[in-house]
């Protein structure tokens, strides 16, 4: 479970339901792009540079992957030439991303995975419920630790239904109705 720039969400889920809540958090950098780690056990600020986020996901043995990194669309994307920087130091690529516009794009991460030997993850990027589950990965049952995790998710399958258009301009209505 994940979240813009906090893991409180995670944590508390996680009291929840220990078995099924694996603490994550989605990391906005000082570039704007985005970077998701799993088995994350302290927060990590948004606004660090990619290498000071990385190396602190490392410290503290998170499994880090680059949100939806080519989508032409969003700014939060790293884009080609930052994620070719960083691809040595990661363990996965976004392939899936349900809030891509551009399918495409989606299917051009894929290919850069495959290219680099990176393990694949999906995500819903869901911002309102409609979009909760759209994206998803399939991966063998794995011990509760980020090395067991890591193993299966180098056998993961991304998969999902795009959210289309509608989720945007919702979210967009949200954040200028709190404005």
């Amino acid at each position: 479970m994940t979240d813009h720039n906090t893991i409180a969400g995670a944590l508390a889920a996680q009291q929840l339901a220990p078995d099924f809540v694996i603490v994550g958090e989605e990391i906005e950098t000082a570039t704007g792009g985005e970077l998701i780690a799993y088995f994350v056990q302290a927060a990590v600020p948004a606004g660090l540079s990619l290498d000071e986020t990385i190396r602190r996901l490392r410290d503290q043995g998170a499994i880090i992957s680059v949100s939806h990194p080519l989508d032409r669309l969003r700014n939060s994307a790293l884009g080609e030439r930052q994620t070719l920087e960083i691809i040595g130091r990661v363990d996965a690529l976004e392939v899936f991303n349900a809030r891509c516009l551009l399918g495409a794009d989606n299917e051009r991460a894929a290919r850069l995975a495959a290219a680099h030997g990176k393990a694949v993850t999906a995500g819903s990027d869901a911002h309102v419920a409609a979009e909760v589950g759209r994206g998803y990965v399939t991966l063998p049952p794995f011990e509760n630790t980020a090395a067991a995790f890591l193993v299966s998710l180098a056998q993961a399958q991304a998969a999902g239904r795009l959210s289309g258009p509608w989720p945007h301009f919702a979210s967009t209505f949200a954040r200028l109705r709190q404005r």
